[in-house]
C-alpha cells in the first residue's frame, strides 16, 4: 500500500485526536470509574464472596470480546461512523440495565452488553485511522491518543470518588450515558465516512469465513495479537485487584484515586515519549527494550514482596509499579499497530479480529490469576512476569517472519 492509497484526514489533526481520544476513552472510564464503588455495589447486590466483585471488571471485557467479532466485519460493510454509532446505542442500553441492576447477575448483564456496544466505537475507530495512516505515523497517532486517553484512568476514579460524595454508585453509569451521548453527537455533526462505497465488502459469512482464515494464517498478526493479549491481561488483572491491594493491604483509603493516577501517569509519560521515539527508533526496538524492562521490574517486584510476606512497602510498590506501567506505555500503540500493519482492505476484519482474540486471552489470564488473589501482591507481579516473557517470544518471532500484508 502507499501513501496514495490512504484517505486524506478530514479533521485537523488536534480535534480528530480529541474525538478518537474521547471515543475510546469510553473503555477506560467504564472499567475505572466505577474502581472506588465496588465495595459499594457488593454490598448493594449482596455479592457473597468478594472476589466476584472483579467479575464486574472482567465480563465487561468479556462482552467485548463478542462485540469485537461483529463491529469489525460490520464497519467493512457499512462504513466507519455508522458502526460508532450503532455501538454506542448499544453501549447504552447496556449502561441502563446496569444502572437499574438490583443483583449481580443483572449487573453483570449490563456489563456484558455495554462491552458489546462500546466494541463499535473501539474497533470502527482503529480500521477508521487505518483509513488515513499508516506504519510510524499510525503508531503515532495512536501514541497521541493514548496521551490524551490517558488522563481518563488518571481521573475517572477520582470522578467515581466524587459522583459517590452526591449520589450512589448509580450515579456513576448516569456519567456513562452523558458522555456516550456527547460523543455520538460530536461524531454525527464533525467525522465524515472514510471508507467510500466502491472500497467496502458485503456482510457475508463465507466472506468473514475466508478473510478471517486469511487473518488467522498470518503468524505475525496473530503473535502480535496474542502479545497484545498478554499485555492488556495483566492490566485487567491489575484492574480487578488494585482496589483491593491498595485500600485493604495499603489502607490509603480516599486517596486511592490520587495513588491510581500516579501509576496510571506512567503510562501516559511512557505513550508521549514514544509517539516521538516510534519515528526515530522503530516500534520493534522500542517494544523489544520495554518488554525486557518490563520483565526486569516485575522480576524485582516479585523478590522483594516475597522478602516482605507478600506486601512489599508502599514506597517500592509504587515505585516498581510505575516503572512497569511506563514500559506498557511504550507496548500498547506499538504492538496494536504493529498487529495492524500487515492488514490491507480488510481492516475493520482484522481489527475486530486482534480486539476480540486479544480480549479474550486477557480475560483468561486476569480471571484465571485474579482468582489467586490472596491479600498479598504476589499473584500480580507474576501475571505481570508472564504477560512479559510471553510476549517478549512472540514478538521476536513475529519479527522473524517473511509473510507480507493480507
Amino acid at each position: 500500500m502507499t501513501d496514495t492509497s490512504l484517505a486524506k484526514p478530514a479533521l485537523r489533526l488536534p480535534e480528530f485526536v480529541a474525538l478518537f481520544s474521547l471515543t475510546t476513552s469510553l473503555i477506560a472510564l467504564s472499567i475505572d470509574a466505577i474502581l472506588p464503588a465496588l465495595g459499594d455495589m457488593g454490598q448493594a447486590l449482596a455479592v457473597g464472596t468478594p472476589n466476584d466483585t472483579q467479575l464486574i471488571v472482567t465480563l465487561f471485557i468479556f462482552g467485548m470480546v463478542f462485540g469485537e467479532l461483529f463491529f469489525g466485519p460490520l464497519s467493512d460493510a457499512i462504513g466507519r461512523k455508522k458502526a460508532i454509532l450503532l455501538g454506542l446505542a448499544i453501549y447504552g442500553a447496556g449502561t441502563v440495565i446496569a444502572m437499574t441492576a438490583g443483583s449481580l447477575e443483572q449487573m453483570l448483564l449490563g456489563r456484558i452488553v455495554q462491552g458489546i456496544g462500546v466494541s463499535g466505537p473501539k474497533i470502527a475507530s482503529r480500521a477508521l485511522i487505518r483509513d488515513q495512516f499508516e506504519g510510524a505515523a499510525m503508531a503515532r497517532i495512536l501514541s497521541f491518543i493514548m496521551m490524551v486517553f490517558i488522563l481518563v484512568p488518571m481521573l475517572a476514579p477520582a470522578l467515581g470518588q466524587a459522583v459517590l460524595a452526591v449520589a450512589d454508585w448509580r450515579g456513576i453509569f448516569n456519567v456513562f450515558l452523558a458522555i456516550a451521548a456527547v460523543v455520538a453527537l460530536w461524531m454525527q455533526l464533525r467525522q465524515p465516512e472514510t471508507l467510500t462505497p466502491e472500497r467496502r465488502i458485503r456482510f457475508s459469512l463465507a466472506s468473514i469465513l475466508a478473510n478471517g482464515l486469511l487473518i488467522v494464517r498470518h503468524g505475525p498478526v496473530m503473535a502480535y495479537t496474542f502479545a497484545a493479549g498478554f499485555l492488556f491481561g495483566a492490566l485487567l488483572l491489575y484492574l480487578s485487584t488494585v482496589q483491593a491491594i491498595m485500600v485493604d493491604l495499603y489502607g490509603v483509603g480516599e486517596l486511592f484515586a490520587l495513588y491510581f493516577a500516579i501509576l496510571a501517569l506512567g503510562i501516559g509519560i511512557a505513550s508521549f515519549s514514544n509517539s516521538q521515539m516510534v519515528l526515530r527508533f522503530g516500534m520493534h526496538r522500542l517494544a523489544v527494550t520495554a518488554l525486557v524492562g518490563l520483565i526486569c521490574f516485575a522480576a524485582l517486584l516479585l523478590f522483594l514482596a516475597l522478602s516482605h510476606g507478600g506486601v512489599p512497602p508502599f514506597p517500592i510498590f509504587m515505585t516498581l509499579c510505575f516503572a512497569i506501567f511506563f514500559c506498557n506505555g511504550l507496548l500498547f500503540g506499538n504492538v496494536n499497530a504493529m498487529a495492524m500493519q500487515s492488514l490491507g482492505r480488510v481492516a475493520g476484519l482484522g481489527a475486530s479480529m486482534i480486539a476480540s482474540i486479544s480480549s479474550l486471552v486477557a480475560v483468561v489470564l486476569s480471571v484465571v490469576i485474579g482468582r489467586f488473589y490472596d491479600q498479598t501482591v504476589v499473584p500480580l507481579t507474576i501475571g505481570f512476569l508472564i504477560a512479559g516473557g510471553c510476549s517478549l517470544v512472540l514478538v521476536l518471532a513475529a519479527r522473524r517472519s517473511r509473510q507480507g500484508e493480507v
